[in-house]
């Protein structure tokens, strides 16, 4: 045992009290740890490596100045890097790389708190930047260690070609097949298939015999009952079990029948195909018989949402998604594997030669597992180990050969990383995304072979098994992004990469950062076939993969803010802002959500509110400059006109959409895109196209298109047009501001009188409103309306969610 793990053996006990310690004994910690740089637990070393290499902060000589990155972007999944492991959840580290370029300098210290594979070290070890990576999941912090340590790609060659050279020795046989009278050739995969019971006979049929089509090789979903001929599809037959001896459980088990139906196999360098014959099923038969001599896991699948999908067909423990053969063989690997770079190579091939591996007749590629969950197929490809791993030996070198520096790897949860305040540089990081992945469900597979475990009581996910909801889930990412503000640097960035199909955990997220302090400046969505992001505020569905820059505002204002409880500071909050934000058309320079932004970070820290919308539009048009729409400080405009002329705009209209363009789901963005849009006078009918092309109102009372457009705009003529004059501006938001006071006077009534829950309404009505009760300190109003509107509606709207919750703590205070 060397003086380093000899150090952090002694520090262990005093860290296992800390939030997100793995599940593991000692020895298997230090055995997976190499400290100083990466260790299976929280990283007692982290201070000493940012002390060593990165920049103190110094408010009085910090020069430091960013604004949001805005460029296309190739995602670059072809690099060996990324191929290696297959792992949930990757960022290509050459996409990394552009925002780490544009948001820091050579030598600074960047941050990802959700590292999962450290695809962000690697892109600062291709920068010249230093790294700290933590991720919760052992697995993924083995991985980023293992990309984040040089080594000697040749002797990793040479030592994999040892370990595969002795276990074929020994286990060649296993993975023979007959090919004539004299000769045997080597099967690549072997298909099993289910057995199933008609509905019609009541009598077994293998399932591969009476489902696939021999002539385009294709698995019908209509096929014929043997027994009878009458029509069948697999929902309506009953599942064929079958007792076995467990040899690991010592014990009679049930499980689903499965035979073998094919065998692949190559001979003098062809591919052949053959049904099993006596030969292979005795060799089968032989292989079950035998007493593994290597350990191997045998680990009941945890409780969760995803991990027991598989218990009503017999596969509860970790040993029965692997056949005996393959159990035999991968043991033996893994016996012989001793380097964390030799057990990251071992992990790589655990699922593709599981019998998640499903057979899919047209498919080429050998591995084909359903990405994301622990579905069995009833058709399984069983795969040869050797070729696996031999395949990945090539990979694992190429990319073991990228690999430049070493960078700091902590096993930790994100809500208590162990990092100095106002110490980093820069944060990027693609954080846990709601439900769509049970992470350490899925990861099990791999850290069950390596003995140390997710601790899932912190981890940032939504499961119905664990009792984690939304809230569960927002709470634990408020935690987190409260710790990513503390270490960060004043005026530095964080860039968050998120994907996730509903709105509810898209404003989950957006308002964790809003919570934790950071101001959102932009918020973009990569568009994956045309691979360019474009800008967008809000979203009903988001689909794509969504980018957020948000920003930690300066040392001095922020005290300021604090001692002041923001009094007199809207000017200064605006002025900050605006310096944050491209000199070039963007919807975070409109007059809607400036004032948005402001109200949000005076709400967020429970100070009152001076301004109401008419006020605000004053103070902008007293101490902002306004064009096209857009505000700016009075020294921006001439980057903002210098862009015009380069960009040959006379019109910001002239703008093609993937320059700007927002999402319009609800009222304000609707509000927002059409003051864009009418950059100069149109008709309905020259507006209604554009406008339905690009909205997806969701469940939101949205005023019809015409009503929308009389409400905030003037029309004269045929002619809808921005108001051009002061007066005609404060009349109009005079107007909307009575009509939504009215809407949301009704709505307070009907919660009064009635038990029934809102299941529709407007919302825009709703918070304002609610601010307008948060300026006058009816709080009651606001909690009793509140209380009364659906789930989905507050789960969708952050604002909205925001009143209630800072409403609750004024009251239980008082």
């Amino acid at each position: 045992m060397n003086k380093e793990i000899r150090s952090l053996k002694v520090l262990l006990n005093d860290m296992k009290d800390i939030e997100g310690f793995p599940k593991g004994e000692d020895e298997d910690i230090l055995e997976l740890s190499d400290p100083p740089y990466y260790t299976a637990c929280p990283n007692p070393y982290i201070k000493d490596f940012i002390a060593k290499f990165g920049e103190p902060y110094n408010e009085e000589t910090d020069t430091y100045h960013r604004e949001p990155f805005i460029d296309d972007i190739s995602e670059g999944k072809g690099h060996p890097i990324y191929n290696a492991h297959t792992y949930h959840t990757k960022v290509p580290h050459k996409a990394i790389i552009r925002f780490l370029t544009h948001y820091s300098e050579e030598g600074d210290v960047i941050f990802d708190p959700f590292c999962g594979t450290g695809m962000t070290g690697v892109a600062a070890q291709n920068t010249d930047r230093k790294a700290v990576l933590s991720d919760l999941s052992p697995i993924a912090g083995l991985l980023a260690s293992i990309y984040n340590t040089p080594i000697d790609s040749s002797e990793f060659n040479r030592r994999t070609a040892t370990i595969l050279n002795e276990v074929i020795e020994e286990y060649a046989w296993v993975y023979q097949t007959k090919h004539d009278d004299n000769n045997f050739g080597n099967f690549n995969y072997i298909v099993w298939s289910d057995v199933l019971i008609s509905p019609f006979s009541n009598q077994e049929f293998i399932f591969f015999d009476a489902a696939l089509d021999k002539e385009t090789n294709k698995v019908n979903k209509e096929f014929l009952c043997p027994h009878t001929d009458a029509k069948l599809t697999k929902k309506m037959c009953k599942k064929s079990f079958v007792q076995l001896y467990d040899n690991a459980l010592g014990k009679d088990i049930e499980q689903i029948k499965q035979v073998p139906v094919l065998i692949n196999y190559t001979y003098n360098g062809k591919t052949y195909e053959k049904s099993p014959d006596v030969l292979d099923i005795e060799i089968i038969g032989n292989i079950n018989n035998l007493v593994c001599p290597n350990w191997y896991p045998t680990d009941r699948l945890p409780s969760g949402d995803e991990s027991r999908r598989n218990d009503k067909t017999g596969l509860t423990h970790i040993h029965h998604f692997y056949s005996n053969r393959t159990l035999l063989v991968l043991s033996a690997i893994f016996n012989r594997c001793e380097t964390n770079h030799e057990k990251g190579w071992f992990t790589s091939q655990l699922i593709n030669l599981s019998k998640l591996n499903r057979y899919r007749p047209n498919v080429t590629f050998p591995y084909n597992p359903l990405s994301g969950t622990l579905y069995v197929s009833s058709l399984i490809s069983e795969a040869n180990v050797f070729t696996a791993y031999a395949n990945k030996v090539k990979k694992f070198e190429k990319a073991f050969q990228s690999i430049l520096s070493k960078n700091m790897v902590s096993t930790s949860c994100a809500t208590n990383i162990g990092i100095n305040d106002d110490t980093i540089d820069y944060i990027f990081t693609d954080p846990p995304f709601g439900a769509n992945i049970m992470y350490s469900e899925l990861s099990f597979m791999w850290e069950v072979w390596l003995k140390v475990k997710t601790n899932i009581n912190t981890e940032a996910i939504i499961n119905r098994t664990h009792n984690k909801g939304l809230k569960d889930y927002q709470k634990l990412m408020v935690d987190s992004f409260k710790e990513c503000y503390r270490v960060l640097k004043p005026k530095r960035w964080i860039t968050v990469e998120f994907h996730n199909s509903k709105s509810s955990v898209w404003n989950a997220i957006q308002d964790a950062m809003i919570k934790a302090g950071f101001i959102i400046a932009q918020v973009t969505v990569l568009d994956k076939q045309l691979k360019s992001f474009k800008q967008v505020t809000s979203a009903g569905s988001v689909k794509n993969d969504l980018v957020i820059s948000a920003y930690k505002p300066k040392k001095e204002f922020e005290n300021q803010f604090l001692s002041l409880a923001g009094e007199g500071l809207e000017i200064e909050f605006i002025k900050m802002h605006l310096n944050h934000l491209n000199p070039e058309p963007s919807i975070e320079r409109t007059e809607q959500m400036l004032y948005s932004k402001m109200l949000a970070f005076y709400i967020q820290r429970n100070y009152s509110v001076k301004y109401n919308s008419k006020s605000f539009y004053k103070m902008l048009k007293n101490n902002f400059t306004e064009e096209d729409g857009f505000w700016f400080n009075k020294d921006q405009l001439n980057n903002y006109q210098e862009f015009k002329q380069k960009m040959k705009l006379e019109n910001i209209d002239e703008i093609e959409l993937g320059a700007f363009q927002l999402f319009v789901s609800d009222e304000r963005s609707a509000i927002i895109w059409l003051y864009s849009f009418l950059d100069t006078p149109k008709t309905f009918q020259d507006i209604q196209p554009a406008f339905t092309k690009i909205a997806f109102i969701g469940d939101d009372q949205v005023p019809e298109l015409s009503g929308i457009l009389n409400n905030n705009f003037i029309k004269s003529e045929d002619f809808y047009r921005r108001p051009s004059s002061e007066d005609e501006k404060l009349d109009l938001t005079e107007k909307r501001e009575k009509e939504l006071m009215k809407e949301f006077d009704i709505l307070l009534l009907e919660a009064k009188g009635s038990k029934r829950k809102i299941k529709q309404c407007r919302k825009q009505a709703v918070l304002q409103g609610f601010e307008h009760c948060y300026k006058n300190n009816r709080l009651e109003d606001i909690l009793l309306l509140g209380k009364k509107l659906d789930k989905k509606i507050l789960e969708n709207s952050s604002e909205l969610t925001d009143f209630i919750e800072i409403a609750e703590v004024n009251i239980e205070g008082f």
